[in-house]
């Protein structure tokens, strides 16, 4: 059987394809949950480190720890942000976070949720850590209903007969799924929103390159031959309806938010 684990095992590429989209989303979540100047955060699956640094430049925090299991996400994080910055970078498991009870004010999933193994152990890791009237909040791409940034690919794919590469909890990742979540571990004041976001490229073989970068296309690209390649990639142009100049792709992205009691 064929290894389905996506992987993300390097960092610049990461950068091109989702950390970009990550900034993007993290902006608007990062206004919407309001969390307090001076406050103490957990990143928990950092990657990269595109939505940390986005905590650092927005929020003022007192401290941020960040954890990802993929070293070279950590890597490639550690030299985004200049020495002095409130943040220590380190491997770290969602389902098992390093840190005392009670140790923070802000915990957040940032494109996560759906890539942790039990999102509800992963959720109960979250609030284990936070203070009471700590806050507990993720964003994740709508995936099942087309929101992922690359969901015109997958779409083309599948007419081919292969299926793209799916999270291992992509089930989790509607905002049903998430409300359900956050209301059974027992937050409190439980918010959802949808973002629609936008990204614009030079070219549609801007965006193509960004794709092939991608840890989830990349590997089944590599699986087709140039032939099916390049049929793939006309079909995907016409369903963008793209151009010779700048293409603008949206996606859209579900958030939930709550508060330890």
């Amino acid at each position: 059987m064929t290894d389905q684990t996506i992987r993300f095992d390097d960092g610049a590429s990461y950068e091109l394809m989702m950390g970009r989209w990550s900034r993007i989303v993290g902006e608007r979540f990062l206004d919407w949950i309001g969390v307090p100047p001076a406050s103490t955060w957990v990143d928990i699956g950092c990657g990269n480190g595109a939505f940390t640094e986005l905590v650092v430049q927005r929020c003022q925090p007192a401290r941020v720890q960040a954890f990802d299991p993929a070293p070279a996400q950590i890597e490639y994080a550690r030299g985004r942000l200049p020495a002095g910055s409130p943040v220590q970078w380190e491997l770290g498991d969602a389902m098992q976070l390093p840190l005392a009870d009670a140790s923070c004010d802000a915990a957040t999933m940032a494109l996560v949720l759906f890539f942790v193994p039990d999102p509800k152990v992963g959720l109960a890791e979250m609030c284990r850590v936070l203070r009471p009237g700590g806050v507990a909040a993720a964003y994740h791409w709508d995936i099942l209903n087309g929101g992922f940034p690359l969901a015109a690919i997958g779409a083309e794919m599948q007419k081919l007969g292969v299926p793209p590469r799916l999270p291992p909890s992509v089930q989790a990742s509607t905002l049903e799924a998430s409300l359900a979540l956050w209301r059974e571990a027992g937050l409190q004041q439980l918010r959802t929103t949808q973002f629609t976001v936008e990204r614009q490229f030079d070219s549609f073989d801007a965006y193509w390159h960004s794709a092939a970068s991608s840890n989830a296309m990349r590997p089944m690209f590599e699986a087709f031959s140039a032939e099916q390649l390049e049929q793939l990639k006309r079909h995907v142009r016409q369903r963008l309806q793209a151009g010779d100049g700048p293409l603008t792709v949206s996606a859209r992205a579900n958030a939930v938010c709550g508060l330890k009691p």
